[in-house]
């Protein structure tokens, strides 16, 4: 079985897309493959930033032969329509047999479709592949009509076997397929040609080019590290940056270089920020201070002078760069110290939040008033939490968050501090962007939750307001990840908040929106903004194995509106079904439920009228009462106090006595007064389940 080897020379592929690139040729080339007949041992795909490569093992060299009956039409039928089956069919008269179905005799043919060779099906499926490769951009070159990311110079396409390799014979728009491919772009630049994947990845590295994005990922990592630590720093840990530096570079070679003094006192963000995004820098920090003292750069060759033009060169447009963010941070402190912020603030008037919902400074007032609101409920003091609000945005006007504005919030603690305002709400104009995601570190500060939690609820309670929600998987103003930050806000602090309630964030949330004046409509939204909350909970719980079922169980409960205790109520009870006793119990419940729901539909009747021990006849029927009595009195107090787990252990704790009734009584006895007190002791094992949660909404 012969292997193969595509390479894809290039001019430059942006770092960004070579990752999905790589997979997207191994998945279309492998699956055209497959569909043509071969199977394949492994496959494996690299990218470098001018070369997409895919090596197959165990290529099988032909298709299989393929034998398929055909059957025609009728025997007898016009002859028209005989010639029309024997044309499509690729066989003579003489081929054909008759055989007798149900519905008459019929012509069969066999068809025999003769296995194609290795060669010609990749041929086939590789020009496929590249004439619609699915480029996220793309660009013609030339005078041909062939698209790809940057003009490609060569394709690679050989079979190799024990014996020799070929060349797959592949012509794509005057590109010629070879064995030839080249290596570093200025190092090594002279073509060559190779037999295999193991000749091609050696000689590469001979020409220095490292092919596997891994290698050169741990390669950047590891000499980062060492020069760092030989000089008593630390590099800031950047997996997204190592990966595209990664897909900058063929042979990468490591390069530490020094920050000017005059930026050594801007803030580590603001350093790191800068470097990464305008220079694709490594931030290098002293341990001890937390600055950032140096920087590292990855070169993509090998120099004489073992990289200081190449360092001087990148010192001097990192000064450049540094000059830009100091100018921006001395006049942004300037106002922060001098003025307070409040020019800031003012302009926020002039800036439009969104064109149904006002301005920022709009929006502002309305998270100011419902933090102020929220304090006492989070443990905030309001007085605090209001004048973080009010402060919170203020960097969106500022120079450097203009110029970055993956910084604000952050810049917005720094001008804040240098302003004389109360470190919790310095701390609160940082963290109200918090949690971004379901990773993000919580706020825990009491002003950051207030703020943090009024800047989501109004958020969502505005779009609700305009009927601007989520489809599908458009959501365009994030609003699935603020009502996840409410979610997360609510139950890592504990934070007893009943959204829906009169006087509640929802409610008090949607007042303040532009058009809703009628209650009829703020209830309305509410009611829908809650159903929200519960989807993204479960989603959010699916983590945990909370089921959606047992979620929806504990949704029926009064106080649903309350994430904690909506939250701890679906935990204890997803901890019970997960029990042998729980699964039993439900599943008797549900028995007894079925039972009781037939049995009052042919009576007419409710059984909700208690049952009496004296009718009693079973020891098990005894028992059972016995059972129910001692679950009420565990169960009321626990579910008064709110252990839900105590509750619902007690609950499961009625599976031996309900599944030992089930056993030994006959339900529907002819005596009808005993019938009933039956009927209606189920319907206190009905009664006493669904005081914890919902069973019927279980599912199994």
């Amino acid at each position: 079985m012969p292997d193969l080897l595509i390479e894809l020379f290039s001019e430059e592929i942006p770092a960004r897309m070579q990752a999905r690139a790589a997979e997207d040729l191994k998945a279309r080339v492998t699956d055209g493959v497959v569909e043509a007949g071969l199977t394949y041992a492994h496959a494996a795909a690299f990218a470098t930033p001018r070369r997409l490569t895919l090596a197959l093992e165990g290529l099988t060299d032909h298709s299989p032969t393929l034998r398929e009956e055909r059957r025609g039409p009728k025997v007898g039928a016009p002859e028209k329509a005989i010639e029309g089956f024997l044309r499509g069919a690729g066989v003579a008269r003489e081929d054909l047999v008759e055989r007798e179905e149900k519905k008459g005799t019929f012509y069969f043919a066999t068809v025999e479709t003769p296995g194609r060779p290795a060669d010609a099906i990749v041929a086939e499926v590789l020009e496929g592949v590249i004439r619609t490769f699915p480029w996220p951009k793309s660009m013609r070159w030339g005078a041909g009509s062939l698209r790809w990311v940057r003009p490609l110079h060569r394709i690679l396409c050989i079979l190799t076997d024990e014996a020799e390799h070929r060349v797959v014979p592949l012509n794509v728009d005057g590109i010629e397929a070879g064995d030839v491919t080249e290596g570093h772009r200025f190092m090594a630049p002279a073509p060559f040609s190779v037999s295999g994947f193991e000749d091609y990845a050696a000689k590469l590295k001979r020409a220095k080019v490292i092919l596997d994005p891994a290698e050169r990922a741990e390669i950047i990592r590891n000499d980062a590290e060492q020069r760092a630590f030989a000089s008593g720093l630390e590099v800031v840990e950047d997996q997204g940056l190592l990966a595209e530096v990664a897909g900058l570079v063929e042979w990468p070679v490591v390069l530490m270089g020094e920050i000017g003094a005059e930026f050594l006192d801007l803030p580590p963000e603001v350093l790191m920020t800068s470097m990464k995004e305008h220079q694709k820098f490594f931030s290098v920090r002293n341990p001890k201070t937390g600055r950032i003292e140096r920087f590292v750069t990855v070169a993509n060759r090998e120099t004489a002078d073992d990289g200081a033009t190449i360092l001087a060169g990148n010192q001097k447009v990192l000064a450049a760069r540094l000059s830009d963010a100091k100018f921006f941070w001395d006049n942004d402190l300037r106002v922060a110290v001098d003025a307070k912020m409040q020019p800031w603030t003012d302009r926020l008037a002039d800036v439009t939040f969104h064109n149904k919902l006002g301005s920022q400074a709009a929006r502002i007032d309305r998270i100011a008033a419902l933090a102020r609101e929220l304090a006492p409920q989070v443990g905030a003091d309001a007085d605090l939490a209001e004048q973080a609000a009010r402060v919170a945005k203020a960097d969106l006007s500022s120079e450097m968050v203009y110029e970055f504005p993956e910084l604000q919030g952050l810049m917005g603690r720094y001008y804040s501090e240098a302003a004389g305002l109360p470190a919790e709400v310095a701390a609160a104009c940082e963290d109200h962007y918090a949690p971004l995601g379901p990773s993000d570190a919580v706020p825990t500060a009491p002003v950051s939750v207030a703020v943090s939690l009024a800047d989501k609820i109004d958020t969502l309670t505005g779009f609700w307001a305009i009927d601007e929600k989520p489809t599908g998987s458009k959501d365009p103003f994030a609003l699935r990840r603020a009502a996840l930050g409410v979610i997360r806000l609510a139950l890592v602090n504990d934070l007893r908040l009943s959204l829906e309630a009169e006087d509640g964030p929802l409610i008090r949330g949607l007042s303040a929106q532009p058009g809703m004046d009628t209650e009829s409509d703020r209830i309305a939204r509410a009611t829908d903004l809650l159903a929200f909350f519960h989807d993204r909970l479960k989603v959010h719980l699916r983590g945990e194995g909370v089921r959606h079922d047992v979620i929806d169980a504990c949704l029926a409960m009064p106080g649903s509106d309350d994430l904690t205790l909506l939250v701890n109520r679906a935990r204890a009870l997803q901890g019970v079904v997960d029990t042998e006793d729980g699964t039993n119990l439900v599943q008797g419940f549900k028995r007894a439920n079925n039972i009781l729901i037939q049995a009052e539909d042919k009576d007419g009747v409710e059984y909700r009228f208690g049952a009496d021990p004296k009718f009693a006849e079973a020891d098990e029927e005894k028992a059972l009462f016995a059972a129910l009595d001692a679950a009420e009195a565990e169960i009321a107090p626990a579910m008064e106090r709110e252990d839900f787990a105590a509750a619902m252990s007690a609950m499961a704790g009625l599976r031996p006595a309900v599944d030992a009734f089930f056993e030994a009584v006959q339900v529907n006895a002819e005596n009808q007064i005993v019938r009933r007190n039956r009927l209606n002791l189920l319907a206190r094992i009905r009664e006493v389940c669904l005081q914890v949660a919902d069973l019927t909404r279980l599912e199994g």
